[in-house]
């Protein structure tokens, strides 16, 4: 494949199920759309984990965070494993960031040569995060509901200056990147909450029937006490007043996600005006999804289809127009297509990792035998959450508690749980040893935890974090952060 210049456009917590060419009859999403019509959609593209700061920094290191220790949105990626960028640099490739990376700080060897306007973790993280078997109630839960407004935030301030910033970038810096094709990765906030977003985008949903996506969890069961736990710390819904509340919260995620593709079209508009879209590839992709209220849950941290699975599109030299993948991928694939894209050959190291590049699940026929993995470790979960997806089959593990089997072909919506069914008792089976070959759940649980309760002894324990308060998001750069509930 001939090496080119490689565009990778990154949005925040946007769900593959709330976007207009993956299905939705109700979002506004042309630009993403269009986007699709000249590439490859795939159609099973997940989260390597749920939650921000692991999910980047597994696409940072194609590795995953129980090889890497990035488990959660309070232990960030520091260069401390190599990237793909480090690997850009030491084969003379300009690697530049516009707006969120969510590293541990921007002066650290992370293996970018520009980062510009970036955001990085505030205030040590999701700390309230790192008591996960008796999570505390987040003050900062309260706001979700509270933020539901018409406006601009810091972070629809902040995207705009993200999307200003990369034009420019085309305009003046494009041309003088070197003789070795350039990566910009270019990352916006939306649709991540808060909820507040400028009337225009509102105004597109006007006439729409916006429904609640309903379902429920299994309360009877024996995951019944982990969610128990989970719904304790992430309690979002019980601040909403009614239906018609959670509503208007769905309405304005899907306004968001109308912002966030206004944005990425002017990006794509930026790149065609400069004369380089003819020898650039680009890859669009969310870092996680939202469970936009479905089960009664907001935010992310599930293995839901909501929340983990991820619009991903591919578009350039090679890769036909207006085709379809469903062959599963994750973030981890990210590492070899970036060093395929622009022509760098895999070291003996990055052979290793668990990725394939995209370009060539792209070109191969469907594969119902490959495996992704996603596990979460983070805010509100007791116990490790883990996920295998192969063929029609979902398989999520609840360490301590029960495992999960959805056949997503039957059940897009995942509403009936097969693992006690004795029909599927050999499905079951074939995970269980799939996902033990793979990691071992309880060793896992118990050296993320290890980890957090250091880091919890270091902050002075919870008391501590609960007297100082929370954010309810990290601050946009020049934002001042609100504590709340200190």
């Amino acid at each position: 494949m001939k090496p080119e210049n490689f565009l990778i456009i990154m949005v925040d917590e946007m769900a593959a199920k709330a976007v207009g060419c993956f299905g939705h009859p109700t979002v506004k999403t042309p630009n993403i759309d269009l986007l699709a019509s000249r590439g490859v959609t795939f159609t099973n593209a997940y989260a390597t984990s749920p939650i921000c700061i692991p999910a980047r920094a597994a696409m940072a290191t194609g590795q995953y965070p129980h090889k890497t220790g990035y488990w959660d949105n309070v232990f960030a990626y520091d260069g401390r494993v190599k990237s793909w960028g480090h690997r850009l640099q030491e084969n003379g490739h300009r690697f530049t960031t516009i707006g969120k990376l969510h590293f541990e700080d921007e002066n650290l060897p992370t293996g970018i040569d520009e980062q510009i306007l970036p955001m990085h973790v505030f205030g040590g993280g999701d700390i309230f995060g790192l008591e996960r078997e008796n999570p505390p109630e987040r003050p900062q839960s309260g706001t979700l509901a509270a933020e539901i407004r018409a406006g601009d935030s810091g972070y629809t301030i902040y995207d705009r200056k993200i999307t200003t910033l990369t034009q420019d970038w085309f305009r003046n810096k494009a041309d003088h990147q070197g003789s070795k094709p350039w990566v910009l990765f270019t990352s916006f906030i939306a649709p991540h909450f808060p909820l507040t977003v400028p009337q225009k985008y509102l105004d597109l949903y006007r006439d729409a029937d916006i429904q609640l996506l309903g379902k429920s969890l299994d309360m009877d069961g024996p995951l019944a006490g982990w969610w128990r736990k989970f719904r304790s710390g992430y309690n979002f819904d019980d601040y909403f007043e009614n239906d018609d509340h959670r509503r208007q919260a769905l309405l304005h995620y899907f306004a968001l996600c109308s912002f966030a593709d206004e944005n990425v079209g002017q990006v794509i508009e930026a790149l065609d005006q400069s004369g380089q879209a003819d020898h650039t590839r680009i890859l669009f992709l969310a870092d996680h999804g939202d469970n936009m209220g479905a089960r009664g849950l907001w935010g992310k941290s599930t293995m839901h289809e909501e929340s983990a699975n991820v619009p991903m599109i591919l578009v350039g030299s090679g890769i036909p127009a207006g085709t379809i993948c469903d062959t599963p991928v994750s973030l981890v694939d990210v590492f070899p297509t970036v060093l395929d894209a622009v022509g760098v050959e895999a070291s003996g190291e990055d052979q290793e990792l668990p990725g394939t590049s995209l370009f060539d699940i792209a070109a191969a026929p469907y594969d119902n035998t490959r495996q992704v993995f996603c596990e979460y470790h983070g805010s509100c979960a007791p116990t490790g959450l883990m996920m295998l997806r192969k063929g029609r089959y979902k398989f999520v593990f609840y360490t301590d508690y029960g495992v999960e089997l959805f056949d997503l072909e039957e059940d897009p919506e995942e509403i009936s749980n097969l693992a006690s069914d004795a029909s599927h008792a050999g499905i079951v089976a074939e995970f269980q040893s799939a996902l033990a070959r793979l990691v071992d759940p309880d060793a896992t649980d118990a050296h993320a935890k290890r980890d957090q309760r250091k880091r919890l002894a270091e902050l002075g324990g919870m008391d501590a974090i609960i007297a100082q308060g929370g954010v309810p998001h990290t601050p946009a750069p020049g934002e001042t952060p609100s504590f709340i509930g200190s």
